[in-house]
């Protein structure tokens, strides 16, 4: 590293060679907490604040390299952050020395992995132009990042995985969903409704905002919905390698207290997983699924992660 980088990242400020996305969104800030982590400050046109980017940088690592390295895109889930797989998910062990470059962006406090409808008028925040546009930009275009990438998420960040990756086909070659609600007009007249976990979302990330500007009404603005919801894209993750997984909500090996009762939006997550699956078996559309007894909680997101990681590198491999 040469002491220009190395001035840059201790004073927060972008380094020289960071060129910025198409329409502008540029990298402000470095900062390296340790070796092989490096945060980014972007600031985009598209959002209303400076987002944030954790990147694991795998071992050889140079901005002047001549070579490219492949991407696994880690999502987090609402209510979480950049940080929340390195804090939480032990994304820097399980990865170890793997010749990847794990990017791990905000998605917003809810976390929706979406351009909002803001009741037909477009405008802020656009997450999905954030990541698939600018920010894809800047990391192939400062950081070697290349065009094999694969994509994951825990939560809503699962939900935001699948959808990605059918949107944008042929972005991704590998997209893993860990407790996604990937359903997300599933309705349950007996219990919470994604819809539901949507409203909630929004009124505890953004109380100033009105939930239905992500999407509109679930019911007046079905078809904004439908083209944002991994189950009616279904067909279009063909050639993707897949991977679901999803607890019941009853308490399992990682939960301290196994006599509480049972997570409803593991639940709600396990139900809508298990149909996702059932659509993609039955259009013939290869799919490893895990569902299992467990919570909404790390402990579970950390062990798919780690059973899933060895297929989702091969196929960015």
């Amino acid at each position: 590293m040469t002491g220009t980088e190395n001035m840059s990242m201790a004073t927060g400020g972008a380094a020289p060679s960071a060129a910025p996305a198409d329409d502008g969104a540029t990298v402000v800030g470095e900062h390296r907490p340790r070796d092989r982590v490096l945060d980014l400050t972007v600031r985009s046109p598209v959002l209303t604040a400076a987002a944030h980017v954790r990147l694991l940088l795998p071992p050889g690592w140079s901005r002047d390299a001549s070579r490219t390295w492949p991407v696994l895109w880690l999502l987090h889930g609402s209510g979480a952050g950049h940080t929340a797989w390195t804090d939480h998910g032990g994304v820097e062990e399980l990865v170890g020395d793997g010749d990847v470059i794990v990017a791990m962006p905000d998605g917003g406090r809810c976390g929706n992995y979406t351009d909002w409808w803001n009741r037909g008028d477009g405008g802020a925040p656009k997450w999905e132009t954030f990541h698939l546009a600018e920010l894809r930009q800047i990391l192939e275009r400062g950081y070697r990042a290349g065009t094999r990438r694969a994509v994951a998420g825990n939560g809503t960040g699962g939900m935001g995985a699948l959808a990605y990756a059918a949107r944008h086909r042929g972005l991704f070659r590998a997209a893993a969903s860990f407790s996604g609600p990937v359903h997300t007009l599933h309705r349950d007249p007996r219990g919470l409704d994604v819809a539901d976990l949507v409203e909630l979302t929004v009124a505890i990330a953004e109380p100033a905002r009105d939930w239905t500007d992500v999407w509109g009404d679930p019911d007046e603005q079905r078809v904004v919905w439908r083209q944002h919801n991994p189950f009616d894209l279904a067909d279009r993750l063909a050639g993707v390698r897949l991977h679901v997984s999803a607890g019941d909500g009853r308490p399992g090996p990682y939960d301290p207290r196994p006599g509480t009762g049972p997570d409803v939006v593991e639940a709600l997550a396990g139900a809508v997983s298990r149909e996702f699956a059932g659509k993609l078996k039955k259009l013939g559309i290869p799919i490893s699924t895990h569902f299992y007894r467990g919570t909404h909680t790390w402990p579970y997101w950390r062990r798919e992660l780690r059973d899933a990681l060895p297929a989702l590198l091969a196929a960015i491999g």
